[in-house]
C-alpha cells in the first residue's frame, strides 16, 4: 500500500477531535445515566419527569434532561453535544456554556411539567400525569439556537442541500411537529424540543451577559422571534413578540450598550448594532481558525508543507541552483 493512501483516515478523524473537556464530561454523564436506567429500570421513576410525582421528587426537573432511555437517543445526544459544544464553548467559555445548558434544561422541564398539568385538567387524561418524560433534545435545540445567533450566515452542507445555520432550529422544530403526526412515540419529544428552542432564545435574547460588548441579551433584528419564521409571517408575529418583549423588559427597557462619543454622549441604538457586529466577527474568526487548523492537519498528514514552508523550500532551491552556477 502506498504512503499516500494512509492519511485519509487520519484526516477524516479530525472531524471527531477537538472536543472540549466540559462536553466530554457531560457526554460521560449522558452515557452513564443511560446505562443506569437500563441496569436498574426502577431508577427511571426517580430520575425522569413524571408530573404526578414531581412535587415530592422535584430534582427530576434537572435530572430528566440527562436521561436518554433509548440507544439512538443517547447516541444522537452525545454526538450533538460534542459537535455543537465544540462550536460554542470557544466563544462563550466553559462557565457560560454550562450555565446555558443548566438554565435551558431546567426551564424546559418546568415548562413541560406545567403543560402536562394543564393538559390533564383540560382532558382529564391520567396518562399526562404518569407518562415518564426525559431526554437531552431540549438542550440540543437550545445549542442550535446559540449557533444561529453566532453564525447565522454560515452554510451547512446537508446531503445535497446547503442551508444557512440560522434556519436549522426552525427546520428541526418543523420536522419534529410533522413527525409527531405520524409517529405517536415521538409526541413525547415534541414539547421538549419546542420549549428547548424557545427558552434558549428567551435567555440569549434578554438575559445572557455579553462581557465583550457590555450588553445584556441580543437586541438585534437578526435574532428576533420572527427571524425563526419565513418573511411573510413576520408582520403577524412581530406584534405578538412585542408582548413578551414588554413582559421581560418592562417600561424601563433601554439599550444598555449604546455607543458613546468622547464626551460621554450616546448614540441611541448603536450598542445593539455594534454588539451584533462584534459577535458575528468573533464567530467568523473562530470558524476560520478551526478551518485553518483542519487544513494544516490534512497537509501534515499528506506530507504537504504549508504555503510558507513551500515558499521557503523554493527559495532554498533557487539559492542552491545559483551556487551551482
Amino acid at each position: 500500500m502506498s504512503a499516500s493512501a494512509t492519511p485519509t483516515p487520519a484526516a477524516g478523524g479530525r472531524f471527531f477531535t477537538g472536543f472540549t473537556k466540559l462536553c466530554k464530561g457531560l457526554a460521560v454523564i449522558l452515557f452513564l445515566a443511560h446505562i443506569l436506567v437500563h441496569l436498574f429500570p426502577s431508577a427511571a421513576t426517580y430520575l425522569t419527569l413524571i408530573p404526578a410525582r414531581t412535587i415530592p421528587f422535584a430534582w427530576n426537573l434537572v435530572t430528566a434532561g440527562y436521561i436518554e432511555q433509548t440507544i439512538p437517543g443517547v447516541i444522537v445526544s452525545i454526538v450533538g453535544l460534542l459537535l455543537f459544544g465544540k462550536v460554542l464553548e470557544p466563544l462563550w467559555g466553559a462557565k457560560e456554556l454550562l450555565k446555558f445548558i443548566f438554565i435551558v434544561n431546567l426551564s424546559t422541564s418546568a415548562c413541560v411539567f406545567v403543560t402536562t398539568i394543564v393538559l390533564y385538567y383540560i382532558t382529564q387524561e391520567e396518562s399526562y400525569l404518569y407518562t415518564p418524560v426525559s431526554g437531552f433534545y431540549g438542550v440540543l435545540s437550545g445549542l442550535l439556537v446559540g449557533i444561529k445567533q453566532i453564525l447565522p450566515d454560515q452554510e451547512l452542507n446537508l446531503f445535497v442541500l446547503k442551508i444557512s445555520a440560522k434556519w436549522i432550529p426552525s427546520i428541526v422544530a418543523f420536522i419534529s411537529v410533522a413527525v409527531s403526526f405520524f409517529i405517536k412515540e415521538s409526541m413525547s419529544y415534541l414539547p421538549i424540543i419546542l420549549f428547548g428552542s424557545y427558552m434558549s432564545w428567551i435567555y440569549l435574547r434578554y438575559f445572557q451577559r455579553r462581557l465583550e460588548v457590555g450588553l445584556k441579551g441580543d437586541p438585534s433584528d437578526e435574532f428576533s422571534f420572527s427571524s425563526f419564521f419565513p418573511g411573510f409571517l413576520r408582520p403577524i408575529l412581530d406584534p405578538i413578540a412585542s408582548i413578551f418583549h414588554k413582559l421581560f423588559c418592562g417600561r424601563s427597557a433601554r439599550p444598555e450598550g449604546t455607543g458613546q462619543t468622547l464626551d460621554g454622549s450616546q448614540f441611541p441604538g448603536s450598542g445593539s448594532i455594534e454588539a451584533n457586529r462584534r459577535s458575528r466577527e468573533r464567530g467568523q474568526r473562530a470558524l476560520e481558525q478551526r478551518l485553518a487548523e483542519k487544513l494544516a492537519a490534512v497537509r501534515n498528514a499528506e506530507g504537504t508543507p504549508p504555503p510558507k514552508q513551500q515558499q521557503k523550500q523554493r527559495e532554498d532551491a533557487e539559492d542552491d541552483a545559483s551556487d551551482e552556477v
